[in-house]
């Protein structure tokens, strides 16, 4: 099974990468982040992409997007930190087969991968109720702008980014600040980073 690894924590993204050659008949690609992954997603043929959720460039719910949206989605599995209730419903919406946190013992991982090689969908029964929890308020494009707000940037670095007018980044920041009652773009990002819609 080729699988490619999206992990930004280089120690981590090794130290999987040795447990699944040495676990299983699996042939490990890495990568260090989310743009690394789509240009290896958009060159070579992959049965499973494994992908952490917070990373430099595109997140892993947005590389699990792409996938879906391919004529033979590529299986998913995101292996995270952060068991937030808004990362797991946006990971059910976008198809992932597998929602595991980084504390799993390394047979559950194998299992999963496995599991989800033959079309089994596997998220921790407590991850799922969470997954039920509160509605989250922001569009794709507010919650890129807010994303890249978050990382420091200007209005005008993130129109650049995101190849929109200025005064369209100035609108979307202005909905999500008021969607989230928050004070300015800083609280805004805050409070979806704490809620998983980032």
């Amino acid at each position: 099974m080729k699988i490619l690894l999206a992990e930004d924590q280089a120690m981590v993204r090794g130290a999987l990468a040795a447990l699944l050659t040495l676990e299983g008949d699996f042939e490990v690609i890495q990568a260090c982040d989310g743009d690394q992954a789509l240009s290896l997603l958009k060159q070579q043929e992959f049965d499973l992409l494994l992908t952490d959720i917070e990373m430099p460039g595109l997140s892993g719910l947005e590389l699990a997007q792409w996938c879906q949206n391919q004529a033979a989605p590529i299986k998913v599995i995101i292996l995270t930190t952060f068991g937030r209730a808004g990362y797991i419903k946006r990971a059910i919406e976008a198809g992932v087969g597998g929602f595991l946190l980084k504390d799993a013992p390394s047979e559950t991982l194998i299992q999963a991968i496995n599991a989800v090689s033959r079309g089994k969908r596997i998220i921790d029964p407590e991850l799922a109720i969470m997954a039920v929890g509160e509605q989250d308020p922001l569009n794709d494009k507010e919650r890129r702008a807010l994303r890249l707000a978050s990382e420091g940037r200007s209005s005008a670095e993130i129109a650049a980014s995101l190849f929109i007018a200025e005064g369209t980044v100035r609108n979307y920041l202005s909905e999500a600040i008021a969607k989230l009652n928050a004070s300015n773009r800083i609280d805004a990002a805050r409070i979806a980073k704490q809620k998983g819609w980032l």
